[in-house]
């Protein structure tokens, strides 16, 4: 994505939660996806060090990529999981 001022949007459910409250976020194509998850987790009032980022398939995403690679290779729609619940079966 060359443009610099291209976004990228995620719709984020909190799968703790059993009403699943979600919040969509627009975020620059290059920023970093652990302030995705940090910024994430804060509007969701839980901790974002133990925190984990799923798709639907209940695969795990490495942070550890800007927020346009993981758009790319995992779509717009994601789930929180806080860490007390990282393990269980939803």
């Amino acid at each position: 994505m060359s443009n610099s001022n291209a976004k990228v949007s995620f719709k984020i459910t909190l799968t703790s939660d059993p009403k699943l409250p979600y919040r969509v976020f627009s975020v620059p194509d290059s920023a970093p996806f652990t302030a995705v998850l940090k910024y994430a987790a804060d509007e969701f009032g839980v901790e974002s060090d133990s925190s984990a980022i799923l798709t639907n398939d209940g695969v795990a995403i490495n942070p550890s990529q800007t927020a346009g690679a993981i758009f790319l290779k995992n779509g717009s729609d994601l789930k929180l999981i806080p860490r007390d619940k990282v393990g269980y079966y939803l």
